[in-house]
Order: structure tokens, then C-alpha cells, then sequence
């Protein structure tokens, strides 16, 4: 079966953008919320400073009271108030943690995750604050906004892994997104291992994806951003916008669109 995106994106309530650098493009640089797969700049800061050597990952962070946060994730069930910055990283990668996402923000701090995000070539894709349950008319109005070719380029570039001038920050955040537990949107209809967390050498076994990703998850928003590995490696960005209630539509449309990038993926020339 061929996926026609256009029509899927023209199917679509509210908007669908898809971005594979040089292969796709859909809709690719509207400006859309990103809900937590906004949270890969926080990350890929945190990765860079590990790996530069001035953030340690063992270094301990306490929770503080302003940090918790419903939503996604673990922390606001577990008794442990004190967890590593390596931990914080983890558990906002593997299970999207607002409150790992919050603690760990506040000890890199946003002005510096900006500066980041500006290095790595983001222009329109940008943190604007802190993950917040509710959100109030006096807060900005989102976590986080982008476009799918600025995140697309992005995830190309950790296609990459540990070679090349981004050797090792790239291939720590991989692994730390190949842990995540949501395998729902682009990878959802791909035949792939959910619990390989190792990026293959080369490729993935015939007929077969490795999935590193992060995604996303508010109301009208559902969003994709991450490395399959096929015969080749591609970096994707999905990112599906529409009215609250149409939510299970937005899915179907990101799952469709995965398709087509799965077909990539797995293409061998």
C-alpha cells in the first residue's frame, strides 16, 4: 500500500506536518505546538554538557515542591525526592516525567537550553516555559512550539550517532530516547523490537525498524520526533494539530504518515 501524505495531511482535522529531510515535506514549516516533544532541547543540552564534561550525570537534584507536576510520568508516585541529574534525563525521555522535566530545567535553566536550541539551528522551534498543570491565561500559552523541518533536520543530524563532529552527545541522547515507553504515533504500525535500546551498527535486521523517539501528548496535539533505522537511518518529524476531541483522528493521521516514513526507512535505494 502506497500512503499518498498529502491526502492524509488533507484528511486531517486542523494541520499535519511532516518533515524527512530531502524526502518528504508536508506542511513542514508551519509553526505548531509541540507539547513534551519539546522536551528534546532540554535533553539535547543535558547531553551535550554531560558530554563536554561540565554537567555531571551523577550530580544529585531534590525536588522541590514547585517542580511536581501531573501529567506524564512516574515522580508524583514515588516516595524518593532526590534523583540525578542522569535520572531526571532518563525519566523525561523514557516516560515523558513533567516532573523531571521541570526539576531539570530549573537546574539547567531556560536561558541556557535557548542558547543551545539557537546553536543547534533552531529558529522557530524554542522552549517558551516550564511544564504546568493547568495552564493559566497568565502563563505563556504552551511548553514548547516548532516546525517539523527544524525538528526533522535536527533528528538527521542524531541519525548520525557517534560520528562526526557531534560523536558522543548525539549517541547518548539516542539512547536515552530509545528508551521511551510510547511507541504509539509513527512507529505504532512498524515492526520493530519496543525494548532495543542499543542503535544497530549499520542497519536494522531485514524487514525490521529500531525506533529512538519522543513524543508528544495535549489536548488537539500529537506529536513525533525521532531516528528510524531500516537499511538506512532517517529522521522524522510529525507533528499533528486539530481541534480537542479529534484527537483519535490526529493519531490515525500520524500513524499514516509513519507509514511512509517506515517505507523509507526500509527502502534500500
Amino acid at each position: 500500500m502506497v500512503i499518498d501524505v498529502e491526502s492524509v495531511a488533507g484528511g486531517c482535522p486542523g494541520t499535519l506536518a511532516v518533515s524527512v529531510p530531502g524526502l518528504l515535506a508536508v506542511n513542514e514549516e508551519e509553526q505548531l505546538p509541540l507539547a513534551s516533544a519539546g522536551k528534546l532541547l532540554l535533553l539535547a543540552e543535558a547531553a551535550r554538557a554531560i558530554t563536554a564534561g561540565t554537567l555531571d550525570p551523577d550530580e544529585p537534584v531534590t525536588l522541590l515542591a514547585d517542580d511536581y507536576c501531573g501529567g506524564s510520568g512516574l515522580l508524583t508516585g514515588l516516595s524518593a525526592r532526590r534523583w540525578t541529574v542522569g535520572d531526571l534525563a532518563l525519566l523525561t525521555a523514557a516516560v515523558s516525567d513533567n516532573t523531571a522535566t521541570n526539576a531539570l530545567l530549573r537546574r539547567l535553566g531556560l536561558d541556557r537550553v535557548d542558547d543551545t536550541a539557537r546553536d543547534l539551528g533552531f529558529v522557530r522551534t524554542r522552549i517558551l516555559d516550564r511544564i504546568r498543570e493547568p495552564r493559566l491565561p497568565q502563563h505563556p500559552p504552551t511548553f514548547a512550539v516548532g516546525t517539523a523541518a527544524e525538528l526533522a533536520r535536527f533528528a538527521t543530524r542524531l541519525a548520525g550517532g557517534d560520528s562526526g563532529p557531534d560523536a558522543g552527545w548525539t549517541g547518548l541522547l539516542l539512547r536515552w530516547m530509545a528508551h521511551n515507553t510510547d511507541r504509539s504515533l509513527v512507529p505504532a504500525l512498524l515492526p520493530h523490537e519496543p525494548e532495543d535500546r542499543e542503535p544497530p551498527p549499520a542497519a536494522a535486521p531485514p524487514g525490521t525498524v529500531w525506533v529512538a523517539n519522543k513524543t508528544g501528548t495535549d489536548a488537539g496535539v500529537r506529536t513525533d520526533v525521532g531516528v528510524l533505522v531500516g537499511a538506512r537511518p532517517v529522521g522524522y518529524a510529525v507533528l499533528a494539530h486539530g481541534p480537542v476531541g479529534r484527537e483519535n483522528d490526529l493519531v490515525n493521521a500520524v500513524r499514516q504518515a509513519g507509514l511512509k516514513i517506515g517505507a523509507l526507512a526500509l527502502r534500500t535505494t
